[in-house]
């Protein structure tokens, strides 16, 4: 299953701060913390706890999100499935990487361990 441009594009738009509060609730709620969330989103991107508040601040898109991050250069090892899409089947990169951090909540909230979440090659 691909994503279509009306789904690529709504992603695109959609901000990072209207987002990042379910991802906080998600991983607390499983008995994660906001410190842990924040080691995650850092692997990914590069952000770290200054940068990752003013982009919530400014609301950016995740098209700016994205497009300003130092992408980890091990993320095309999240692999799987996430909301009904096969991680490594999305042709659109910026789709990719949304659900690339998509990925990486989920694992977290599910109690895996942030060794294994954190890919090494």
């Amino acid at each position: 299953m691909n994503t279509s441009p009306e789904h690529d594009a709504r992603m695109a738009s959609m901000t990072f701060a209207s987002v990042y509060p379910h991802y906080v609730t998600k991983v607390e709620r499983k008995g994660r913390t906001k410190t842990e969330l924040h080691q995650v989103i850092q692997w990914l991107t590069g952000y770290d706890d200054v940068k990752l508040q003013e982009l919530v601040d400014s609301k950016v898109t995740f098209e700016t999100f994205f497009r300003e991050a130092n992408l980890h250069p091990n993320a095309h090892l999240i692999t799987g499935t996430i909301c009904g899409y096969k991680i490594e089947d999305i042709e659109n990169t910026l789709t990719k990487q949304v659900r690339y951090l998509d990925k990486l909540v989920d694992e977290l909230a599910k109690g895996k361990k942030l060794e294994k979440i954190l890919r090494q090659a």
